[in-house]
């Protein structure tokens, strides 16, 4: 019996808590639908690959559905040609060596080169071999003839067959400008995972920090005074950034010296990016507490608030999703954190080229202080 009124008062509580119990059923649905949708791409990987001075006989056997070629003509480096047009990759040739250069921001796309150059190559000696066995084949076929005609004619002298032409045989040497060959799909997530991680363990952090200033009654007694709300919200802000400014500095600390992450770009520009995504996640934590009354309604704004941002954040290409989809990638704040990382530890970018991106993240940041003022009017009782 003590059991049973256990179980009841356990279930009169939470039917109590209808947040609690929406959260709970629609939450699921909604993560389980986005996934279905995000993974109905079924496109096929292509890499864009830039040629100079490669036989037209071998680009045609790389020129594949799964490579795009394009031409150049330029003096410029290949790693300034692959930066400038955002190339998987560049091969070069001077006589019957290749010079094949990967931007390897994307492990699966320098595979998809590498395979195709490698099959090409196999491809033309094939057919270099059939052709040859023909030839040869015709040879044979002739000397039969001629020793068939000699034997009735010895005047009639065996005419020696023509060698059959041989196939190149290419050497390639190929290098990277991020990584290595031994660089595996961690690399190319670890840009995005420490943004995700940032991003993450603020917006927790500071949400449930505000919900117990609430809970305690701290933040009442606050409003009760004459000090306006956005001092309040200045001095939230302040405080909670500054912790969270020692955790992002840990974090990209902890990224750069212990997985040893190359970093093509300047860290400058790495630690700014994470310091705006932890300033919008400071302030999205801030204003999505308001709607919670419990560390546990808390935690449950994860799937619906942060959950769908990682699957955005670059894990998945974005390019690839139908476009309503991307539609609702260029509304998530690690979009924008996450596409600016990656393109500066991994292509380089400068600084002017993530401004665009900064500044989205800055108008978010604006956008979510605005709204933590004007709802910190409900709690003034005064």
């Amino acid at each position: 019996m003590r059991i049973a009124g256990m179980i009841k008062r356990v279930l009169r509580e939470m039917l109590r808590d209808k947040r609690t119990i929406a959260l709970m059923f629609i939450a699921p649905l909604f993560i389980l639908t986005l996934i279905y949708f995000l993974f109905q791409s079924n496109v096929t990987t292509t890499a864009t690959l830039a040629v100079r001075g490669v036989d037209s006989t071998l680009v045609s056997a790389v020129d594949t559905d799964h490579v795009t070629i394009k031409h150049d003509t330029s003096k410029q480096s290949a790693d300034k040609v692959i930066r400038k047009h955002d190339y998987a990759g560049m091969l070069i040739q001077k006589g019957d060596k290749l010079t094949l250069t990967l931007a390897n921001s994307d492990q699966t796309k320098s595979a998809v080169l590498k395979q195709s150059l490698q099959a090409a190559q196999i491809k033309l000696k094939t057919k270099a071999a059939a052709s040859a066995i023909k030839r040869e084949a015709a040879a044979i076929k002739k000397l039969q003839q001629a020793l068939a005609a000699a034997t009735r004619n010895p005047a009639v002298a065996a005419q020696t067959p023509a060698q059959p032409s041989q196939s190149k045989n290419y050497t390639v040497k190929t290098h990277y400008l991020y990584g290595s060959s031994d660089s595996t799909y961690f690399d190319t997530l670890l840009p995005i995972m420490m943004g995700f991680v940032v991003f993450f363990f603020v917006f927790l952090i500071s949400g449930i920090a505000l919900l117990k200033e609430r809970t305690t009654g701290t933040l009442y007694r606050l409003l009760a005074t004459p000090v306006k709300r956005g001092e309040i919200i200045s001095g939230y802000l302040a405080g909670y950034g500054a912790f969270a400014l020692v955790q992002t500095l840990l974090v990209v600390l902890y990224t750069i010296f212990v997985f040893k992450v190359q970093i093509i770009g300047s860290i400058w520009n790495v630690l700014l990016i994470n310091i705006l995504l932890a300033a919008v996640a400071l302030t999205m934590g801030l204003f999505i507490s308001t709607f919670a009354s419990s560390e546990f309604q808390m935690m449950q704004f994860i799937p619906i608030v942060v959950i769908p941002q990682i699957f955005f954040s670059g894990i998945i290409p974005v390019s690839t999703m139908p476009n309503w989809l991307q539609a609702i990638a260029h509304i998530m704040p690690l979009y924008y954190g996450a596409t600016s990382m990656s393109n500066v530890v991994e292509k380089g970018a400068s600084l002017t080229s993530i401004a665009p991106s900064l500044l989205i993240l800055l108008v978010f940041v604006a956008g979510f202080l605005m709204l933590n003022l004007i709802t910190m009017r409900k709690y003034r009782n005064v």
